[in-house]
Protein backbone atom coordinates (compact mmCIF):
# COMPACT_ATOMS: atom_id res chain seq x y z
CA UNK A 1 0.00 0.00 0.00
CA UNK A 2 2.61 2.59 1.27
CA UNK A 3 4.61 1.49 -2.31
CA UNK A 4 1.54 2.83 -4.62
CA UNK A 5 0.85 6.01 -2.43
CA UNK A 6 4.83 6.65 -3.49
CA UNK A 7 4.79 5.51 -6.50
CA UNK A 8 1.70 7.89 -7.29
CA UNK A 9 3.75 10.75 -5.54
CA UNK A 10 6.64 10.40 -7.43
CA UNK A 11 4.74 10.43 -10.81
CA UNK A 12 2.98 13.63 -9.81
CA UNK A 13 6.54 14.96 -9.08
CA UNK A 14 7.97 13.78 -12.17
CA UNK A 15 5.03 15.25 -14.21
CA UNK A 16 5.71 18.77 -12.14
CA UNK A 17 9.29 18.84 -12.68
CA UNK A 18 9.03 17.55 -16.58
CA UNK A 19 6.45 20.61 -16.93
CA UNK A 20 8.91 23.02 -15.41
CA UNK A 21 11.91 21.74 -16.97
CA UNK A 22 10.24 22.09 -20.49
CA UNK A 23 9.36 25.81 -19.68
CA UNK A 24 12.96 26.55 -18.39
CA UNK A 25 14.24 24.66 -21.61
CA UNK A 26 11.95 26.42 -23.96
CA UNK A 27 13.54 29.93 -22.94
CA UNK A 28 11.50 33.19 -22.43
CA UNK A 29 9.05 33.21 -24.61
CA UNK A 30 7.43 30.19 -22.61
CA UNK A 31 6.26 32.12 -20.00
CA UNK A 32 4.38 34.67 -22.49
CA UNK A 33 2.90 31.52 -23.77
CA UNK A 34 2.10 30.28 -20.14
CA UNK A 35 0.37 33.64 -19.64
CA UNK A 36 -1.71 33.48 -22.70
CA UNK A 37 -2.76 29.83 -21.78
CA UNK A 38 -4.24 30.92 -18.28
CA UNK A 39 -5.85 34.03 -19.67
CA UNK A 40 -7.55 31.93 -22.46
CA UNK A 41 -9.13 29.57 -20.01
CA UNK A 42 -10.03 32.17 -17.63
CA UNK A 43 -11.66 34.02 -20.49
CA UNK A 44 -13.07 30.87 -21.91
CA UNK A 45 -14.45 29.99 -18.17
CA UNK A 46 -15.87 33.64 -17.68
CA UNK A 47 -17.96 34.07 -21.67
CA UNK A 48 -19.17 30.00 -20.84
CA UNK A 49 -20.73 30.72 -17.80
CA UNK A 50 -22.08 34.09 -18.89
CA UNK A 51 -23.79 32.54 -21.67
CA UNK A 52 -24.65 29.84 -20.09
CA UNK A 53 -26.99 31.81 -18.10
CA UNK A 54 -27.92 33.60 -20.33
CA UNK A 55 -29.41 31.40 -22.63
CA UNK A 56 -33.50 30.86 -22.12
CA UNK A 57 -35.98 29.21 -23.82
CA UNK A 58 -37.13 31.73 -25.71
CA UNK A 59 -40.48 30.00 -27.76
CA UNK A 60 -41.90 29.08 -24.34
CA UNK A 61 -40.74 32.08 -22.58
CA UNK A 62 -42.76 34.51 -25.76
CA UNK A 63 -45.95 31.79 -25.02
CA UNK A 64 -46.20 32.92 -21.60
CA UNK A 65 -45.94 36.51 -22.75
CA UNK A 66 -48.44 36.19 -25.08
CA UNK A 67 -51.20 35.12 -22.88
CA UNK A 68 -50.28 38.34 -20.36
CA UNK A 69 -50.18 41.07 -23.82
CA UNK A 70 -53.26 39.81 -24.64
CA UNK A 71 -55.35 40.43 -21.54
CA UNK A 72 -53.42 43.55 -21.25
CA UNK A 73 -51.91 42.95 -18.38
CA UNK A 74 -48.79 44.64 -19.16
CA UNK A 75 -47.54 45.37 -15.38
CA UNK A 76 -47.19 41.43 -15.08
CA UNK A 77 -45.55 41.07 -18.31
CA UNK A 78 -43.09 43.52 -17.23
CA UNK A 79 -42.39 41.70 -14.01
CA UNK A 80 -41.87 38.66 -15.77
CA UNK A 81 -39.30 40.63 -18.34
CA UNK A 82 -37.41 42.38 -15.74
CA UNK A 83 -37.56 38.62 -13.76
CA UNK A 84 -35.75 37.00 -16.73
CA UNK A 85 -31.88 37.39 -16.98
CA UNK A 86 -30.05 37.32 -20.18
CA UNK A 87 -30.03 39.91 -23.68
CA UNK A 88 -33.67 38.63 -25.00
CA UNK A 89 -35.53 39.12 -21.83
CA UNK A 90 -34.27 42.62 -21.66
CA UNK A 91 -34.85 43.14 -25.19
CA UNK A 92 -38.41 42.15 -24.59
CA UNK A 93 -38.68 44.41 -21.52
CA UNK A 94 -38.12 47.49 -23.35
CA UNK A 95 -40.60 46.48 -25.80
CA UNK A 96 -42.98 46.49 -22.89
CA UNK A 97 -42.32 49.23 -21.54
CA UNK A 98 -43.45 51.42 -24.21
CA UNK A 99 -46.10 49.35 -25.49
CA UNK A 100 -48.16 52.54 -26.63
CA UNK A 101 -46.17 54.04 -29.25
CA UNK A 102 -46.46 53.14 -32.66
CA UNK A 103 -45.57 50.36 -34.60
CA UNK A 104 -42.08 51.94 -37.00
CA UNK A 105 -41.41 53.54 -33.29
CA UNK A 106 -41.47 50.12 -31.29
CA UNK A 107 -39.32 48.28 -34.14
CA UNK A 108 -36.68 51.19 -34.00
CA UNK A 109 -36.89 50.57 -29.72
CA UNK A 110 -36.26 47.22 -30.46
CA UNK A 111 -33.23 47.22 -32.30
CA UNK A 112 -31.42 49.91 -30.56
CA UNK A 113 -32.22 47.57 -27.26
CA UNK A 114 -30.30 44.38 -29.26
CA UNK A 115 -27.57 46.50 -30.24
CA UNK A 116 -26.99 47.94 -26.71
CA UNK A 117 -26.35 44.31 -26.03
CA UNK A 118 -24.25 42.90 -28.88
CA UNK A 119 -21.19 44.54 -27.00
CA UNK A 120 -22.02 42.30 -23.51
CA UNK A 121 -22.58 39.13 -25.67
CA UNK A 122 -19.14 39.51 -27.45
CA UNK A 123 -17.02 40.75 -24.89
CA UNK A 124 -13.62 39.60 -24.24
CA UNK A 125 -13.87 37.23 -27.90
CA UNK A 126 -11.27 39.22 -29.04
CA UNK A 127 -8.74 38.33 -26.50
CA UNK A 128 -9.02 34.62 -27.57
CA UNK A 129 -8.90 35.81 -31.37
CA UNK A 130 -5.63 37.88 -30.53
CA UNK A 131 -4.38 34.66 -28.28
CA UNK A 132 -5.33 31.98 -30.73
CA UNK A 133 -3.09 34.04 -33.75
CA UNK A 134 -0.43 35.62 -31.08
CA UNK A 135 0.63 32.04 -29.91
CA UNK A 136 1.50 30.48 -32.91
CA UNK A 137 3.42 33.47 -33.67
CA UNK A 138 5.49 33.54 -29.81
CA UNK A 139 6.35 29.61 -31.17
CA UNK A 140 7.65 30.81 -34.25
CA UNK A 141 9.77 33.31 -32.62
CA UNK A 142 11.55 31.31 -29.90
CA UNK A 143 11.97 28.60 -33.19
CA UNK A 144 13.96 31.60 -34.66
CA UNK A 145 15.33 31.96 -31.52
CA UNK A 146 17.21 28.72 -30.87
CA UNK A 147 18.29 28.25 -34.78
CA UNK A 148 20.26 31.59 -33.87
CA UNK A 149 21.43 30.19 -30.67
CA UNK A 150 22.60 26.82 -32.74
CA UNK A 151 24.12 28.78 -35.70
CA UNK A 152 25.64 30.94 -32.83
CA UNK A 153 27.37 27.87 -31.03
CA UNK A 154 28.89 26.90 -34.77
CA UNK A 155 30.14 30.21 -35.43
CA UNK A 156 31.74 30.28 -31.84
CA UNK A 157 33.29 26.80 -32.44
CA UNK A 158 35.09 27.84 -35.79
CA UNK A 159 32.43 26.14 -38.17
CA UNK A 160 32.68 22.34 -35.82
CA UNK A 161 30.67 21.60 -33.45
CA UNK A 162 29.18 18.75 -31.97
CA UNK A 163 25.35 17.16 -31.75
CA UNK A 164 25.25 17.87 -28.03
CA UNK A 165 26.23 21.31 -28.93
CA UNK A 166 23.77 22.12 -31.21
CA UNK A 167 21.12 19.55 -29.18
CA UNK A 168 20.02 23.03 -26.85
CA UNK A 169 19.32 25.72 -29.34
CA UNK A 170 17.17 22.77 -31.86
CA UNK A 171 15.15 21.96 -28.47
CA UNK A 172 14.90 24.81 -27.70
CA UNK A 173 12.85 26.11 -31.24
CA UNK A 174 10.78 23.38 -31.15
CA UNK A 175 9.60 23.54 -27.69
CA UNK A 176 8.53 27.28 -27.96
CA UNK A 177 6.58 26.07 -31.46
CA UNK A 178 5.11 22.99 -29.58
CA UNK A 179 3.84 25.20 -27.00
CA UNK A 180 2.67 28.07 -29.17
CA UNK A 181 0.60 25.20 -31.06
CA UNK A 182 -1.15 23.77 -27.93
CA UNK A 183 -2.37 26.98 -26.47
CA UNK A 184 -3.21 28.05 -30.31
CA UNK A 185 -5.33 25.46 -31.28
CA UNK A 186 -7.62 24.39 -28.08
CA UNK A 187 -7.78 28.38 -27.87
CA UNK A 188 -9.56 28.90 -31.52
CA UNK A 189 -11.77 26.16 -31.05
CA UNK A 190 -12.93 27.98 -27.97
CA UNK A 191 -13.09 31.32 -29.69
CA UNK A 192 -15.00 29.35 -32.87
CA UNK A 193 -17.64 27.62 -29.86
CA UNK A 194 -18.12 31.03 -28.22
CA UNK A 195 -19.16 33.06 -31.55
CA UNK A 196 -21.37 29.80 -32.70
CA UNK A 197 -22.98 30.88 -29.15
CA UNK A 198 -23.35 34.73 -29.16
CA UNK A 199 -24.49 34.24 -33.30
CA UNK A 200 -27.57 31.86 -31.98
CA UNK A 201 -28.52 34.37 -29.09
CA UNK A 202 -28.24 37.35 -31.20
CA UNK A 203 -30.54 35.01 -33.93
CA UNK A 204 -32.89 34.71 -30.66
CA UNK A 205 -32.79 38.62 -30.14
CA UNK A 206 -33.98 39.33 -33.60
CA UNK A 207 -36.93 36.35 -33.23
CA UNK A 208 -37.81 37.68 -29.97
CA UNK A 209 -37.97 41.61 -31.23
CA UNK A 210 -39.95 40.86 -34.17
CA UNK A 211 -42.68 38.65 -33.08
CA UNK A 212 -43.07 41.32 -29.46
CA UNK A 213 -43.83 43.88 -31.91
CA UNK A 214 -46.02 41.78 -33.09
CA UNK A 215 -48.26 40.78 -30.41
CA UNK A 216 -48.11 44.36 -29.06
CA UNK A 217 -49.56 46.02 -31.88
CA UNK A 218 -52.14 42.83 -32.70
CA UNK A 219 -53.44 43.46 -28.81
CA UNK A 220 -54.41 46.91 -29.16
CA UNK A 221 -57.85 47.71 -29.00
CA UNK A 222 -59.50 48.93 -32.53
CA UNK A 223 -60.31 52.86 -32.41
CA UNK A 224 -63.37 54.52 -33.87
CA UNK A 225 -66.50 52.92 -35.44
CA UNK A 226 -66.25 51.58 -38.99
CA UNK A 227 -69.49 52.03 -40.96
CA UNK A 228 -70.13 50.05 -44.11
CA UNK A 229 -73.22 51.77 -45.55
CA UNK A 230 -73.12 53.22 -48.22
CA UNK A 231 -72.87 56.56 -49.62
CA UNK A 232 -76.83 57.15 -50.58
CA UNK A 233 -78.23 54.97 -47.66
CA UNK A 234 -76.44 57.87 -45.70
CA UNK A 235 -77.82 60.66 -47.49
CA UNK A 236 -81.51 59.49 -47.40
CA UNK A 237 -81.00 58.78 -43.71
CA UNK A 238 -79.81 62.60 -43.15
CA UNK A 239 -82.64 64.06 -45.04
CA UNK A 240 -85.07 61.95 -43.09
CA UNK A 241 -84.18 63.38 -39.73
CA UNK A 242 -83.95 66.98 -41.23
CA UNK A 243 -87.77 66.31 -42.39
CA UNK A 244 -88.41 65.57 -38.92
Amino acid sequence: MHSLVGLRLSRKSVTKTGVIDYIQKGGLLMWPILGCSIIAIAVFAERLFYLHRATIHVGEFLKGLSNLIRRRNFAEALHESAGTPGPVARVIHAAIIRHDVPRAELRDIVQEAAQLEVPKLERFLAVLATIAFLTPLLGLLGTVAGMIDAFGTIASSGGYATVTELSGGVYKSLLTTAAGLVVATPTFVAYSYLSSRVNTMLHDMERAGIEIVHMLTESRPISGIISFQQPEEMAREVEARQDL
